[in-house]
């Protein structure tokens, strides 16, 4: 599957409509966000089942800015409308294919019991 450019417009529809949203924030200028798209369209190609997107963080500045990216790459990883995984630094295959599991893993019940408890006590 190819992968999805994000912008102010399309991410809230995106991020809302599937289950699992795998968000790489770049820049065309960061050596190492250009390391890691190769490695990011060949794990996308494995997951039919996942929106594999990218974030331009010089042409969506606001957008970085809401999520607080201040290096990059980050990669932040939504199930169900719940960011589960938010770091800096690139991710061998290996390493993206292993996070993806654990990421499938995830009990989303309890999570969202979670989610709800801490928005009552807020």
């Amino acid at each position: 599957m190819a992968t999805v450019e994000l912008n102010k417009d399309n991410f809230e529809s995106t991020v809302t409509g599937n289950d699992i949203v795998i968000i790489d924030f770049w820049a065309p200028w960061c050596a190492p966000c250009r390391n890691f798209g190769p490695i990011y369209e060949s794990v996308s190609d494995k997951h039919d089942d996942i929106v594999f997107a990218k974030v331009n963080t010089e042409e969506e500045q606001e957008l970085a800015a809401s999520f607080q990216i201040r290096s990059i790459p980050t990669l932040m990883i939504f199930r169900e409308k719940v960011i589960l995984y938010s770091e800096a630094g690139m991710l061998q295959e290996p390493q993206l294919e292993e996070l993806i599991g654990k990421v499938r893993e995830v009990d989303m019940v309890e999570v969202h019991k979670e989610v709800q408890a801490q928005q009552q006590q807020a």
